[in-house]
C-alpha cells in the first residue's frame, strides 16, 4: 500500500508559538504511522549560507524569507497527496497560508486550513472579500474549537473542529494541597495576550500576600514595555525567563500553584490545557473561546477580560480555599485525559487527510 504523502507547511520552532508547537507535536505522533509519510516545510525557512544575514535585517528579512518561502512552495507541494496549512490571521495570513492554499490548489492536492487564531472574527471582518474568497479554496477548514466553528459559521465559512491535544505522560502532574502563592504567566508578549494585565493583578496579589512570587514566560513586541511596567509597580519577586521552549515548560508548570491568564482576544490556548494536565488551577479572563474549555467555577474560574481586580480576587480566593482549588483542579485533569488526548485526536486527522468528515 502506498503511503499517503502529507506535507505540514506551519511556522517553525525558530518562532516559539502555538502553532509551531502545535505542528511539531502532530508530527511526533502521526510519525509513528507507516501509511503516512510526513514532510515540513516551515512558513520561516532559514536561507542557507551568507544569505541568512538579510534575515537579520528588518523589512528585508520579510522580502528575503518570503521569496525563499514561495520558492519552496513551488519545489515541494507537487510531490504531496494533502497539504496541511496552519494558519494565524491578517497579514501573517497573506504571506504564508494564503500562497499555500492557492498554489495546493493548483496543483490539484487536497489542501486542509488548520485556522488557529482567535482573531478570526475581526479578520473575517475587516478582509470580508479577500480572506474567504481564499479559504473558500482549501478541501477542509480545521479549527481547534467550537467557538471557532461558530465564528467561520457567521461568515458563511463551513470548519471542523479537532481539538488540541497534550502529551499527558510529559507533563509533570501533582496535587496541590493548600495552594504556595506561586504564580505562572506564558503567554508571548503580544497586545492582545495582555501580560499587563497579569502583572497588575499581581501587584494586588502581592499587596495581601507579600510573600507571592510570580514567573512570566515569554516574549515579544511588548517586551521593554512590561519590564518598565513591572519597575513602576514596585513589584518583587517577579522573574521574567524569556522564550522557553516546549520541554523547558512542563518544569515550570511543575513549579507553580496558579496558573494566570488575560487575554482580551483568545482561541484555545495550549497553555490553559497543559495547567489541566499538570494539576495547575487556573484563572484566566473569559475572552473568546476560552468559555468553551474552562467552566467557571468546575475546571476553573473566569472573569471579564480587562479587569486586574477581578483576576486578582479570583487568584487570591485559590489561595483561601483550599478545598475549591483542589475540586477544580481534579475537575480540570478529568477534561484533559476525557477530551485532550493524542488517542482522541488521532482517528479525526487520519480521516480530514483521508478525504472523510473528521
Amino acid at each position: 500500500m502506498t503511503a499517503l504523502r502529507v506535507c505540514i507547511v506551519a511556522p517553525s520552532l525558530d518562532i516559539v508559538g502555538g502553532q509551531a508547537v502545535v505542528a511539531q507535536r502532530l508530527m511526533q505522533h502521526l510519525a509513528g504511522d507507516a501509511d503516512l509519510a510526513l514532510s515540513f516545510l516551515p512558513h520561516n525557512p532559514r536561507l542557507p549560507g551568507a544569505l541568512r544575514a538579510l534575515q537579520r535585517v528588518k523589512y528585508v528579512r520579510t522580502i528575503a524569507t518570503s521569496v525563499a518561502y514561495l520558492a519552496s512552495l513551488v519545489r515541494e507541494l507537487p510531490r504531496h497527496d494533502v497539504i496541511h496549512v496552519f494558519s494565524a490571521s491578517y497579514w501573517s495570513f497573506l504571506l504564508a497560508p494564503a500562497p499555500a492554499v492557492l498554489l495546493g490548489r493548483l496543483f490539484g492536492k487536497r489542501v486542509l486550513l488548520n485556522y488557529r487564531s482567535g482573531e478570526a472574527d475581526d479578520h473575517l471582518t475587516r478582509w470580508r472579500w479577500l480572506a474567504p474568497a481564499v479559504m473558500r479554496r482549501a478541501s477542509l477548514i480545521v479549527v481547534p474549537s467550537n467557538y471557532l466553528v461558530d465564528v467561520f459559521a457567521r461568515h458563511g465559512l463551513a470548519a471542523t473542529s479537532i481539538v488540541n491535544f497534550v502529551d499527558v505522560g510529559e507533563l509533570p502532574y501533582r496535587e496541590r494541597g493548600p495552594l504556595r502563592p506561586l504564580f505562572l504567566s506564558n503567554r508571548n508578549f503580544a497586545p492582545h495576550y495582555n501580560v499587563a494585565c497579569v502583572l497588575r493583578a499581581f501587584r494586588r496579589i502581592q499587596d495581601a500576600r507579600p510573600d507571592a512570587r510570580l514567573v512570566v514566560a515569554g516574549d515579544g513586541e511588548e517586551r521593554e514595555a512590561l519590564h518598565a511596567l513591572a519597575r513602576e509597580l514596585g513589584l518583587r519577586h517577579v522573574d521574567f525567563v524569556g522564550q522557553v521552549t516546549p520541554r523547558a515548560m512542563s518544569a515550570l508548570y511543575d513549579a507553580a500553584d496558579v496558573y494566570l491568564n488575560a487575554p482580551t482576544i483568545d482561541n484555545m490556548p495550549n497553555s490553559i490545557i497543559e495547567s489541566f494536565a499538570a494539576g495547575l488551577p487556573v484563572v484566566s479572563t473569559s475572552a473568546g473561546g476560552i468559555p468553551y474549555i474552562v467552566t467557571h467555577e468546575r475546571t476553573g474560574l473566569l472573569v471579564a477580560p480587562g479587569d486586574h481586580g477581578m483576576l486578582a480576587d479570583a487568584a487570591l480566593r485559590l489561595l483561601d480555599d483550599a478545598e475549591l482549588s483542589q475540586r477544580l483542579a481534579q475537575a480540570a485533569r478529568r477534561e484533559v485525559l476525557e477530551k485532550y488526548t493524542w488517542a482522541a485526536a488521532r482517528l479525526r486527522w487520519r480521516s480530514a487527510y483521508a478525504g472523510g468528515t473528521p
